[in-house]
């Protein structure tokens, strides 16, 4: 549940970001890749945040 929240919570920075960059007047293609970057940088931290460690043995 709270890799979805995370998830959700960057999601909206992404918007944001996006918003800015288009208000800026960059172009759609550099939008989307740096969208897309921006995307995989939040699902490589939000696993690596919320994963579950593992029990001592």
């Amino acid at each position: 549940m709270s890799f979805a929240l995370y998830l959700m919570g960057f999601a909206f920075v992404i918007g944001g970001i996006a918003w800015a960059l288009v208000l800026a007047g960059v172009s759609t293609n550099y939008v989307i890749i740096i969208g897309i970057i921006l995307l995989g940088i939040g699902v490589l931290t939000g696993v690596t945040r919320t994963r579950l460690k593992d029990p001592p043995k």
